[in-house]
């Protein structure tokens, strides 16, 4: 795992340049979704594995959210003793379609969502906005078309911790954060990140960038499990919905 702070970083709305997002569940309600056609592949690549185990998508959701396909895989493989029979090329080959998948499903799925849209669109007139994601870029790329949120985010300023990086890893590796803001020149509490998923907050405060926490697409249920979740892992203030951040940040 990358070097990383080990205290949580101060919140300083005049000092924030950069908006670095969390994608999944936090800029679209693209988790459920997701995890819908993920589990399909998933569980043809535990049977490749002789693993006795299938999951349907909410189980799948709970064991995963906040972690990309790869880790997810590799943990399930860890705990049911197929770690020898995953090799890379295989664990490539079924990245690769569950890639393919999962943004298929998603661009039919997805739609434009004016709160999200128009906040973050007031919001980029005073900050510049990055994306920082476990999801692989093609998948993300889907994502943004059908939720007209491409123009806010270009490509050049998308980072995947699948995609982006030396090595593929997952939140809550704070590694694709420490990219992203090498990229953007940002640091500190120059970069300000969002997230709803613990993994992606663990991922952001350990990297050095002050957090918040987004509950605008948790599910009415789990919002207070999350909220205390993410308090603890030392996010700055929690907000359910963009509007809310935009207010703070002024």
């Amino acid at each position: 795992m990358s070097t990383a702070t080990t205290t949580a970083p101060v919140f300083d709305p005049a000092a924030v340049r950069v908006l670095l997002c969390d994608a999944d569940g936090n800029l679209f309600p693209s988790e459920d979704l997701a995890f819908l056609a993920s589990a399909d592949v998933t569980n043809c690549c535990l049977a490749e594995l002789g693993v006795d185990r299938t999951f349907d998508a909410e189980e799948l959701r709970l064991a995963a959210t906040g972690k990309n396909f790869r880790s997810t895989i590799a943990e399930l493989a860890r705990d049911n003793g197929a770690t020898d029979t995953l090799t890379p090329e295989r664990l490539q080959w079924w990245g690769d379609e569950e890639q393919r998948a999962v943004a298929a499903y998603l661009g039919e799925q997805l739609e434009h969502d004016p709160r999200v849209a128009e906040p973050l669109t007031r919001m980029a007139e005073r900050f510049g906005l990055a994306i920082v994601s476990s999801s692989a870029l093609p998948r993300l790329d889907a994502c943004f078309r059908a939720t007209g949120l491409a123009t806010l985010f270009p490509a050049e300023h998308r980072y995947s911790a699948e995609d982006s990086l030396p090595e593929p890893t997952s939140k809550p590796d704070p590694a694709v954060y420490l990219h992203a803001g090498r990229a953007l020149g940002v640091s500190g509490a120059e970069g300000l990140a969002i997230e709803d998923s613990v993994p992606g907050a663990t991922s952001a405060v350990a990297a050095g960038f002050p957090t918040i926490g987004n509950l605008l697409f948790v599910r009415e249920d789990e919002r207070e499990e999350r909220r205390a979740q993410l308090e603890a892992v030392g996010v700055a203030a929690i907000v359910s919905s963009w509007a809310e951040l935009e207010t703070l940040l002024r």
